[in-house]
């Protein structure tokens, strides 16, 4: 009877998809019997997060923006973050740990495992909830399933749709929710992945699933969280973005959300922004820091709240040693590519600047150097990629194979196309507002795109439609009847007539090089590079250094 009605609920989680029935998992059996000598009225939970370490196994060179100045620091890696989270666990009463997304994209082991190497080192860092990010759908909707699957813990996610066809949205893909009880006090959790992802990332990619609005239905499951599930606390594990997190925080459907505990954008939260109904927190990326929430439970009732962002230092923890030997194993077979060194930098190598960024201007160096019978090339503003500042015997910084997957995890065709001068401005106009726009929620994830061979003047914070104010090409200003020659990588799904988000584009032609072949072949030719931005994109109102495109909230990455 006991393994008949195991079976039973086990049907009822999967049904809970689309209805919001409860899912249960076994971690969450094992949490709430944990510390079951503490008092049951008055005690206190604990809620850690990490959010887009995309496949960084091990430790790396972090930046920190201290007194006005870059400072590096080993941080992260997936044996020294399991230590970290144990060492926390331990000090905790009661403790939960979820990642919110981008777990299998972001380096060369995660592709050429289709992202089959990280799920063993997953597991066994041990979290108890997931939620899937935008980048999660990499490899396509069947293998993002495949390995969401292999997971043990939970997964949820309340906008993500098998997409039936002929514009019919069939059922959720994953559990809308899931509930952690401890001492009969519930805590909801509520899952929302970024609905932008056909328009961010290659179309193709998610093709099979519908996304949607998390405001479509937010009032419903928070509704069913407060008063049929009767819970204590209600967080949403986002992953659209700390502007689109703050947004949605402040919309009326919020309300009764005590956190979101956010992701996408890999911006680092020390203090709650607190919206109109929620407080809203994002914990860095890279399994550099630990998001820790702590809530303070007095008969039956969330009496306070306190939350840091803590730093996970790769010198002040030792690795694990069954996650080391887990990720060597599945590093060995692609470990000689990996090591190997394409070229050296004379700079550090970072993409934490919103507007240029020493990896960005070396990807261009390299696809200007490659192709260079265009009059523009271009980049798209991608935020992932750890740094990498330490020199080796050299005396300069190497470039290994492994580091172009971490700048570049999808080594896409290099196309090139024609359009006019009067076309630029209106792509340059659209994809400005994408990162500044006034209203939070029409920003969306990356920084300003990159571009070689066109300096820009703009405002970062002015009217929208009225940002630039100068552009001149090769030396010349921009003239709205020219056909100029661009280039920049193909997507994965998108029309002829479009490149990097561009519409239009007339007489498009794949060249035979991909990106990854023009970063080996321009490094191989021109190695020691010194990539410094050139200064083709300047902010007339902001500073060249800044850091984040949020605004307008009590809020600075550091």
């Amino acid at each position: 009877m006991k393994s008949s009605r195991r079976k039973f609920m086990a049907q009822l989680g999967a049904l809970g998809a689309g209805t919001g029935i409860l899912s249960l998992a076994p971690e969450a059996a094992k949490a709430e019997t944990k510390n079951k000598k503490s008092n049951p009225k008055s005690f206190t939970l604990t809620i850690l997060q990490t959010t887009d370490v995309h496949c960084q196994i091990h430790p790396h060179d972090e930046l920190f923006w201290e007194n006005g100045k870059a400072v590096y620091r080993q941080t992260g890696g997936y044996s020294h973050l399991k230590t970290f989270l144990d060492k926390e666990k331990a000090k905790a009463e009661h403790s939960f740990t979820i990642d919110t997304g981008d777990m299998f994209q972001g380096s060369e082991l995660s592709v050429k495992s289709t992202g089959e190497a990280m799920v063993p080192i997953l597991n066994e860092i041990g979290y108890d909830l997931y939620l899937p990010g935008n980048w999660e759908v990499v490899y396509y909707k069947k293998a993002m399933q495949h390995l969401l699957g292999s997971l043990h813990a939970p997964k949820i996610c309340a906008n993500m749709y098998h997409d039936l066809g002929d514009g019919k949205r069939g059922e959720l893909i994953f559990p809308p929710y899931h509930i952690w009880t401890v001492n009969g006090v519930k805590i909801g959790f509520l899952g929302y992945t970024d609905h932008l992802v056909p328009l961010r990332q290659s179309p193709n990619y998610s093709r099979g699933i519908v996304y949607t609005k998390p405001e479509e239905n937010l009032e419903h499951y928070v509704d069913v969280l407060r008063n049929q599930e009767k819970c204590a606390f209600v967080a949403i594990i986002a992953h659209l973005g700390l502007s689109q997190q703050i947004n949605l925080a402040n919309l009326p459907e919020c309300e009764g959300v005590d956190y979101i505990l956010g992701g996408d954008t890999h911006e680092r939260v020390r203090k709650p922004i607190v919206a109109k109904y929620s407080k809203v927190v994002e914990p860095g990326a890279f399994g550099s820091f630990v998001g820790k929430l702590e809530l303070k439970i007095e008969d039956g009732k969330v009496v306070e709240d306190t939350y840091e962002l803590l730093e996970v230092s790769a010198t002040e923890n030792k690795p694990d040693p069954k996650v080391d030997k887990i990720i060597a194993q599945n590093e060995e077979p692609f470990q000689e590519d990996i090591y190997q060194i394409a070229g050296y930098s004379t700079v550090p190598l970072y993409r934490y600047f919103v507007i240029e960024n020493p990896i960005d201007t070396m990807i261009l160096d390299a696809v200007s150097w490659q192709v260079p019978e265009v009059d523009i090339v271009l980049s798209n503003g991608f935020r992932f990629c750890p740094p990498r500042t330490t020199p080796d015997h050299t005396g300069n910084i190497p470039i290994t194979h492994g580091f172009i997957f971490d700048m570049l995890p999808v080594d896409s065709q290099i196309r090139t196309g024609k359009v006019k001068g009067k076309q630029i401005s209106a792509w340059l106009e659209k994809e400005l507002n994408n990162v500044f726009a006034k209203e939070a929620s029409k920003r969306f994830g990356g920084w300003v795109i990159k571009f070689r061979g066109m300096e820009v003047k703009f405002n970062a914070f002015g009217d929208e439609g009225k940002r630039v104010q100068s552009v001149m090409v090769h030396g010349k200003p921009l003239e709205a009847e020219r056909v100029y020659s661009i280039c920049a990588c193909e997507r994965d799904g998108d029309p002829d007539d479009m490149l990097c988000r561009f519409r239009g584009v007339m007489d498009t032609k794949n060249t035979p090089f991909t990106l990854h072949q023009a970063m080996k072949n321009y490094l191989g030719a021109n190695s020691p590079v010194t990539p410094i931005p050139p200064k083709s994109a300047v902010a007339l109102d902001a500073p060249e250094n800044l850091l984040t495109q949020v605004y307008g909230v009590d809020y600075e990455f550091r």
